[in-house]
């Protein structure tokens, strides 16, 4: 379970997080042909998680669905594990929003900038050539398009203002403060692009 592992630290060394559990214990292998899902009960001892990812998003040759996959699962993990650990709720479609957001950065920014044009077309894949499987009249469906597009919103935010002017101290301020911002203010960012 390296990959995971890798993502979370990225991830949590960014955003200055130090008291993340460690990921692989919570990953298991989803059934042949599953999809990325991150499972939450809630009891009177305390809240249990699981990432169950599909075998395609844990080996090195997973391509761009494979790696996304894995990055959401983590991007997920890592968010519900600190907003447990602060006693924060957290909402669909702030996970949703997060991980769209930590995809762009942990294979376009992290560890280290992709070139200009390497990094739009990366975003163009993500944002603008993206598949939803949930139809659009659904509230699934409906969450999914509105965090690609304020996650679009705010990563061209985060190239035009901070990356192609290696503006990397301000860049890593304003992610960590998107990070720890709850849906209204993600919203508030996105929409201030």
């Amino acid at each position: 379970m390296r990959l995971p592992r890798l993502v979370q630290r990225r991830l949590c060394d960014y955003y200055g997080l130090d008291d993340v559990p460690d990921v692989t214990a919570f990953v298991e292998v989803g059934p042949a042909g599953s999809r990325e899902r991150v499972l939450v009960r809630e009891s009177v001892d305390g809240v249990e998680l699981r990432v169950e990812l599909p075998e395609t998003a844990l080996g090195d040759g997973a391509g761009l669905d494979g790696a996304c996959q894995l990055v959401e699962g983590v991007s997920h993990f890592v968010l519900l594990a600190e907003r447990i650990r602060c006693e924060l709720p957290t909402t669909h479609l702030e996970l949703e929003m997060q991980a769209e957001v930590d995809k762009f950065l942990v294979l376009g920014v992290l560890p280290n900038p992709l070139p200009d044009d390497a990094r739009a077309g990366l975003r163009r894949r993500l944002f603008e050539e993206a598949r939803f499987l949930d139809p659009e009249q659904t509230d699934a469906g409906e969450r999914y398009r509105l965090a690609s597009w304020a996650a679009e919103r705010f990563v061209h935010r985060l190239e035009r203002d901070f990356l192609r002017r290696a503006r990397h101290r301000e860049l890593r301020a304003l992610l960590a403060r998107f990070f720890r911002a709850g849906q209204t203010e993600k919203l508030s960012l996105a929409r201030a692009a």
